[in-house]
C-alpha cells in the first residue's frame, strides 16, 4: 500500500497553517503547488512545487499526480472533478467535499456563475472565510486522512 499525499492548490489556500498540522500528524508528505514561491508553515515533510505561468500550470501538476489514497485540498472545480476521477479525494477550504456524487452540479454551478459575471448580474467573490470554515476543514481533512488510511 502506498503512503496518502496531501496536494494543496496553494495559490490562495486559506488553510495552509491547518493542513501541515493534520499532514504532521499523519506523518505523510504535502506538496503547496503554486505559479510563484510563498512562504509556507514549517512541518515536517512540506515541499513546495513553483510551476510555470501558464494557464492552469498548478492544476495540471496536481492532476498528473494525484489519485488512489491521496487528498487534494483546491476551490478549482475542474482540478477536482480530475482528481476524482483519478480516485483521490477533494476537499474544499471551507471542509465541503466534491465527490463523484456532487462534482456535476458543482461543474454547473460554476457554468452559470460565470454566466451571470459575464451579463453583469453578479460581481465579487462569494462569503468570507470565518473561523467555523477553518474549524469545518481540519475536521474534514482528518476524516479523509483515516479514511484514506
Amino acid at each position: 500500500m502506498t503512503q496518502s499525499i496531501i496536494y494543496v492548490d496553494a495559490d490562495a489556500c486559506p488553510v495552509k497553517e491547518e493542513a501541515v498540522r493534520v499532514a504532521d500528524r499523519h506523518g505523510v508528505t504535502i506538496y503547496f503547488v503554486a505559479n510563484a514561491r510563498m512562504r509556507l508553515p514549517v512541518g515536517l515533510d512540506v515541499r513546495q512545487v513553483t510551476v510555470s505561468d501558464g494557464f492552469d500550470a498548478a492544476d495540471d501538476w496536481i492532476a498528473e499526480r494525484a489519485g488512489g489514497d491521496d487528498i487534494v485540498v483546491t476551490e478549482d472545480t475542474p482540478l477536482a472533478e480530475r482528481c476524482l476521477k483519478a480516485g483521490a479525494q477533494v476537499i474544499r477550504s471551507n471542509g465541503k467535499p466534491f465527490t463523484l456524487d456532487n462534482i456535476g452540479m458543482s461543474m454547473a454551478m460554476r457554468e452559470l456563475s460565470r454566466d451571470l459575471r459575464d451579463m453583469g448580474e453578479i460581481s465579487g467573490a462569494g462569503p468570507s472565510f470565518t473561523k467555523k470554515d477553518r474549524s469545518k476543514f481540519l475536521e474534514a481533512l482528518e476524516l479523509a486522512m483515516r479514511r484514506a488510511k
